[in-house]
C-alpha cells in the first residue's frame, strides 16, 4: 500500500471525525455558526502547520486554493440546506458520491489510467459510500420529508462543490507547502457567512457554543493536509474516492462513542467500503 493511499485514508478519518464533532456541535448551536468557526479554526491550524511545512507558493497555487475554498464552502452550504429540509437520507449520499465521481472524471481527462483492479475498487466504493451515508427509514410517526427532488438538487450541488474542492487541492504542488490552504479556509469562511445571510440563517454564536466547531475545524485541517499530500503522491481519482469514504468513519465513531446502532444498509456499506480499500491497495 503506497503512502499516497495511506494518507488518503488518513484524510478520510480526519474528515469523518470532523463531521462527527461538527454534527455533535450543530445540535447545540446553528450549523452555520459551527461551520464558520470550523473554517477559522482550520485556517489557524494550517497556519501553524505552515511554520513546519514551509514552501514557496505561487499566485497560481493561491488561485487553485481559492477555487478549492469556494467549492468546499458551496458544498457545505448546500449540504446543510439539504439536511435542514429533512432529506438527510437523500442529500447526504448524493453529495458523497458526487464528491467522488467528479475527481475521477477529471483524473481520466488529465490522462490518469488506473489498473483494472483499482478501477474495480473505485466502482465498488461508490455504492459503499451511498449505503453508508444513507439515513435509516423513518419510523412510524416520524415526519417524512416531502421535497425529495429539492434534496437531490441540493445534494448534487454539494457533491459538485466537494468534488471541486478535491480537484482544486490536487493541483497545488508539494513545493507550495500548505500556506495556500490558509487562504482557502478563510475564503470558505467568507462564503459561508454570505450564504448564511442570503438564506437568513444565524452564523454567529458564543465561543462556548461554537467550541465543537473549533474542534471540528482543527481535525478537518489535518484531513485537508493529508489529502493534499496524498493527491501529490497518487492519482487524483483514487485519492479522492478513498477520501470520500469519510462517512464510514463518521458512522463508526457514532457507534463507538454514542453507542448508536448500525442499520443493515450501513453494515453493507461499511463492508463494501472495506472491500474497495483492499482492491485499491492491491492495485
Amino acid at each position: 500500500m503506497t503512502i499516497g493511499i495511506v494518507l488518503a485514508l488518513v484524510a478520510a478519518v480526519g474528515y469523518g471525525a470532523s463531521d462527527f464533532v461538527g454534527g455533535f456541535g450543530a445540535k447545540r448551536a446553528s450549523a452555520w455558526a459551527i461551520a464558520f468557526a470550523g473554517q477559522l479554526a482550520g485556517a489557524a491550524t494550517i497556519l501553524v502547520f505552515s511554520l513546519v511545512l514551509s514552501g514557496s507558493p505561487s499566485a497560481r497555487d493561491f488561485l487553485w486554493a481559492a477555487l478549492a475554498g469556494l467549492g468546499g464552502a458551496f458544498g457545505t452550504a448546500f449540504l446543510y440546506r439539504g439536511l435542514a429540509s429533512g432529506n438527510m437520507g437523500t442529500a447526504a449520499p448524493v453529495s458523497a458520491v458526487g464528491a467522488a465521481i467528479l475527481p475521477v472524471l477529471v483524473g481520466v481527462a488529465l490522462g490518469e489510467r488506473p489498473t483494472s483492479i483499482v478501477w474495480l475498487g473505485v466502482l465498488v466504493a461508490l455504492p459503499g459510500i451511498w449505503l453508508v451515508s444513507r439515513e435509516a427509514t423513518p419510523y412510524a410517526g416520524q415526519p417524512r420529508a416531502t421535497n425529495r427532488r429539492s434534496a437531490i438538487i441540493d445534494g448534487g450541488i454539494a457533491g459538485l462543490g466537494f468534488g471541486v474542492l478535491f480537484v482544486g487541492l490536487a493541483q497545488i504542488p508539494s513545493s507550495a507547502g500548505v500556506l495556500p490552504l490558509v487562504a482557502s479556509q478563510l475564503l470558505g469562511a467568507v462564503v459561508i457567512v454570505a450564504m448564511a445571510i442570503a438564506l437568513k440563517q444565524p452564523w454567529r454564536a458564543s465561543i462556548r457554543r461554537t467550541s465543537w466547531g473549533i474542534g471540528a475545524g482543527a481535525i478537518g485541517a489535518i484531513g485537508t493536509c493529508s489529502y493534499l499530500t496524498a493527491a501529490q503522491l497518487a492519482d487524483l481519482g483514487v485519492t479522492a474516492v478513498l477520501t470520500s469514504l469519510y462517512p464510514a468513519f463518521t458512522v463508526l465513531l457514532a457507534v463507538l462513542v454514542l453507542k448508536e446502532r448500525i442499520h443493515p444498509t450501513q453494515r453493507i456499506g461499511l463492508a463494501t467500503c472495506g472491500a474497495a480499500v483492499v482492491l485499491v491497495a492491491l492495485g
